[in-house]
This record gives C-alpha cells, structure tokens and sequence, in this order.
C-alpha cells in the first residue's frame, strides 16, 4: 500500500498548464515581454510591452531587436545576442536605452534567455521601466556629489549620536577624515561644557523639532575652538518614526571676530565721543567761560569808573574779539562750514593757518588739486589733517609742520609731516589708540591707503592715497 498522500502523488505527476492559462498570463504580466526568433525579429509581443514603448503590436514585430535603441546600447546588445545564439551563454540581462513612438529616450532592465522547449529555436525578451529608478540614482548622486562638494560640513548620525556619514566639509572644518569619524561618538568634536547643552538639542530633535540657526562652539581635532552656525534637522522613515539626524554646519568664526571687533570699535568710538564732549566742555568751561566772567567784571567796573571808558574799551573791545575767534575755531573743528563752500582745498587750507594762528606752530600747506573732490573724500582727507595735525603738536614738539594734498593720475594723496619726536609705529598699532585707528577706518571707507612712517627721534610722515575711480564707481552703484 503506498504511503504517498494525495498531495504527493500529484506533486510527482508533471504539472501540465492550459494554452489558454500561458496566452493570458502573456498579456496580463506588467512586464514587458517578447518572444523574438534567433534572428532578433519579434514574434509575439505582450500589451504591457505595446504601453511601455507606445507602439502598436504590429508595429513591434515589424522592427528588429536593434531597432529599439540608439546605436551604442544596440550594438552592446546586439554582441550578447551573437553569443546567446552560438549558445556561449543561456542568458543575459544589461540596462539600456529604448525608443519609444513619440521620439523619447528611457531607460530599460533587459533580461533575454534562450527557449530550449520550442520547436525552433527562440528567446524570450523581458523588459522592465526603469525610468523612475535611473532617475532616483541620478538625484541621488547628484545630492551626493552636492554634499561633498559644498563648503558647509554635512553631518548625519543615529539616535544614540553615533556619526553615520562625514562629508569633505566636515573634514576641512573639524580635522578628521571620514574614517576617523564615522562610528565615533558626536561627543568628538563637542566642548566638555557644552555636552548638557547639546543633549537637549537632541532632545528637541529627537521630538521632531526642527533647529534652524543655532550657534555653538565646537572643537577640531586639534583642539581649536571654533564657532558655527548649526541646522539640525530629524531623519524620518516613512513611518514618522525618527531614525537619525542630519546636520549642516557653517563656520562663523570669522563674522564672530569681526563683530567682536566692530563691537571694540563701537565702544572706542563712544569714548572718543565722550573724550571731545570732555574736552569742549573743558575748553568752554576753563576757558572760554572764564574769560566771559573777567570780561563782565572788567565791564562793570568800567561803569563806575567812566573815564577810563575811551582807553579800556579798545582792550575790552580785542578780549572779546578772541574769545568770538576761539568759539568759532572750536565750531570749526566739530564742522568747518568752510570745507562746504570753498572745497577741500581752499577749506583745509584756511583751517591749516587757523589751527597754527591758534596753537603758534607754522603749518605749511601746499596742494595743486584743481578739481573739486567727492564730497566723502574731501571730508576723510580734512578729518585725516586735523587727526595728524592734533598729534604733531601734541607729541612732536616741532614748531613746523608740512601737508601737501597732492592730484596723481587717478587717484589724490595726502602727506603730513614733521621732523619731530617721532614714535614707534608697531607699538603706537598694538596698543590700537584712537586716533591711528580713526585715521585708518576713515581712509579704508574710501577704498584708500593709508601708511604712517616714523622712528623715535627720526620726525613723523603719514601718507594717504585714495583712488578716485572705485570712489566714482562706488557712489554709481549706491
């Protein structure tokens, strides 16, 4: 009696499918089929074929096999052919490209295999669109090639802060190759202090947060601190379930430095405001103020001695002259009304012999500048003098002092010299004093140059030079 059940014995007879099964099975597969003869003629072709191509089925077994592509792709399928048909190989799959009705290029999965079972010698042809697929490879290695090649560092690691992936960016700016940083902890590159701070960022992010701007410190392989920028965002499975994060981060080192700089330059700037608002206060106070009060005494004890009046008015008459010329120089200093209505040259010129009348130093100005000057430069150069000018007679201790403004070609410069005291000048730029640093943010406004050459005992020059073209150009484009 046989053991065999039911099942087996028919599992072990051969299994024998309907003509009527294999022709629908033919024209219901989503897969592109057609069965050629060794030739590469077309016999039979499925519907799914017909819609992938948009030709009709009579117009497919018309063409050839070589037909469907562009020369380079049907001659690469074409030499596997040859081979299927001296029957070096059963089979053979490649990915090319097909013509379609209308003209269009796309890129197909060919899969041929050799039919062994028919009465004349066949092969069976499969094609699957792969349009979709190339064209999330092709973005795929784009977005690949954009990530290396960005300057940004483009960071990504798993839940528990493991990294995932290093780009070159992460590289430049953290120190550590690829291989030394994939599988480390994020822990490598962040600050001791901050490890509280980071993790809840994470926190955040971990809950779907997205942190856009974030500013932090982070440490290279080195140990140098730098500043970025941070973007964090989560990565998420189809789900919402979060399964990493990705992070770009751009360094800001530099914009921190300059505004720690501007910041300096802020705060030097208010103390030179509040050192003139000082020094006009004194000046009007101890002095001007002072000599105001003696010329009222002086006035009231005029009253009551009238015959004294012819010969003590002169005197009083010249006192107040003085101090009407000393108010107005010191107006001239804050802004010289001059250098708007007679230009730079003629203006600076007459506030040179005001400023030496004043301080008893003879100030020589020479200039052959004919042109009149944008008003933006006419003011650096005047603001430039009166910085020097103050200096020389405050530290020199010459009685002579040149300025020459001098028209070159495209460009105006400017010399203050004397053969004073003198300084040393690395010391006098270390120790960033007001005036040196005033003189250089007025002249880079301009675009120009500015070099201060003096040694102890060896006198003073400052030279400026400012390009009048980038000045014209500037002002165009403003």
């Amino acid at each position: 009696m046989s053991t065999n059940s039911p099942m087996q014995q028919h599992n072990s007879q051969p299994a024998v499918v309907d003509s009527h099964v294999l022709h629908d099975l033919f024209n219901r597969c989503p897969i592109g089929i057609a069965v050629e003869n060794m030739e590469g003629q077309p016999l039979f072709v499925n519907p799914a074929l017909c819609s992938i191509l948009g030709f009709s089925q009579e117009e497919l077994c018309r063409k050839h096999c070589v037909d469907f592509s562009p020369r380079e792709d049907a001659e690469k399928d074409w030499e596997l052919f040859q081979q299927l048909r001296a029957g070096s190989i059963d089979n053979y799959q490649i990915e090319k490209r097909y013509f379609r009705r209308d003209g269009s290029l796309m890129w197909g999965s060919l899969s041929v295999s050799f039919l062994n079972n028919c009465p004349s010698p066949m092969a069976l042809a499969m094609v699957e669109d792969i349009a979709e697929k190339k064209k999330a490879g092709e973005n795929r290695f784009r977005l690949a090639a954009i990530v290396e090649s960005c300057d940004e560092a483009v960071v990504s690691k798993t839940l528990d802060g493991k990294i995932e992936t290093w780009n070159a960016g992460a590289q430049r700016l953290y120190e550590y190759t690829e291989q030394e940083a994939v599988g480390q902890p994020i822990s490598i590159i962040v600050p001791p202090e901050l490890t509280e701070e980071e993790n809840k960022i994470m926190e955040k992010a971990k809950m779907g947060e997205r942190i856009e701007r974030y500013e932090t410190t982070r440490l290279t392989k080195s140990g140098r601190r730098i500043d970025i920028c941070l973007n964090l965002s989560p990565i998420k499975d189809a789900g919402g379930t979060t399964l990493g994060f990705s992070g770009i981060a751009r360094d800001v080192t530099q914009r921190k430095l300059a505004e720690q700089a501007l910041a300096e330059m802020t705060r030097k700037l208010l103390e030179a405001q509040e050192q003139e608002r000082a020094r006009i206060g004194r000046e009007l106070h101890d002095d001007i103020n002072q000599r105001l009060a003696m010329l009222a005494i002086e006035l009231e004890q005029l009253q009551d001695n009238t015959s004294e009046v012819e010969t003590r008015a002169r005197e009083l008459h010249r006192q107040a002259a003085e101090i009407s010329n000393d108010i107005q120089a010191l107006s001239h200093d804050l802004h010289s009304s001059k250098l708007r209505y007679l230009g730079v040259v003629a203006g600076t010129r007459s506030w040179c012999k005001e400023f030496g009348d004043r301080q008893r130093v003879e100030v020589s100005f020479r200039s052959n500048v004919s042109d009149p000057l944008p008003p933006e430069v006419g003011m650096c150069l005047f603001r430039v003098v009166q910085e020097a000018l103050h200096n020389a007679v405050k530290h020199s201790g010459v009685k002579q002092i040149d300025v020459q403004l001098i028209a070159e070609a495209d460009e105006v410069c400017l010399s203050v010299s004397d053969s004073g005291r003198g300084f040393d000048v690395e010391s006098a730029t270390d120790s960033k004093g007001l005036g040196l640093t005033s003189m250089r943010d007025r002249v880079r406004l301009v675009n120009g140059i500015i070099t201060i050459e003096s040694r102890p005992l060896g006198g003073t020059t400052i030279h400026v030079r400012i390009p009048l073209k980038s000045v014209g150009a500037q002002r165009a484009a403003s």
